[in-house]
């Protein structure tokens, strides 16, 4: 298995091809998104990021995904238009893949495998509200939900990975960023 993560293609939310390794150097977050979640609110989060980071090397990079309770049903074109008009998002996405599951796709089995606990909100309830509710499944390693995060450093290294009810602006996920873009 590789090490890093360069080696992944990935379709553009348009469609067009590219690949992970478009992204050498720079620190990159890595996000499982759907706009018909409670956590759908965290795009100002991930957005604000892009802005304050990218000119310091930061990709954050959206990937749509449908696996928790459907709650990302659009086509590319409607997730794309919706993250413009609601969030004014203009951090790269890309199309709508599965991140669990059958189909998964191999970019999420190797960020899963490579980093398979998160780091959890302090006094976080997410996980203990999932398992109540019987939307806990899978493997152990498995995403939990919508907006969980991975943040690989300039070398295509998966050095953290974040709760999804840990918000882009909490200061645990903005000093990790801080973290890698110092590192050289």
């Amino acid at each position: 298995m590789s090490q890093n993560v360069y080696s992944f293609n990935v379709k553009k939310i348009d469609g067009s091809q590219a690949s992970l390794n478009d992204y050498k150097g720079q620190v990159m977050l890595v996000v499982n998104v759907a706009s018909k979640c409670g956590l759908t609110p965290q795009y100002d989060g991930l957005e604000k990021l892009h802005e304050n980071y990218h000119s310091k090397g930061l990709a954050v990079l959206g990937f749509p995904a449908n696996e928790f309770l459907a709650q990302e049903p659009g086509t590319n074109a409607e997730i794309q238009e919706f993250c413009r008009m609601n969030y004014g998002i203009k951090f790269p996405m890309f199309e709508k893949i599965v991140v669990k599951g059958d189909g998964q796709h191999p970019l999420y089995a190797f960020l899963t495998e490579t980093k398979p606990n998160a780091t959890m909100k302090p006094d976080g309830t997410l996980i203990e509200r999932l398992k109540s509710k019987g939307l806990l499944s899978g493997k152990d390693n498995d995403i939990k939900w919508n907006f969980e995060k991975f943040l690989i450093n300039r070398k295509g290294e998966v050095v953290d990975r974040f709760s999804p009810e840990l918000d882009p602006q909490d200061p645990i996920i903005v000093k990790a960023v801080e973290r890698e873009l110092a590192a050289l």
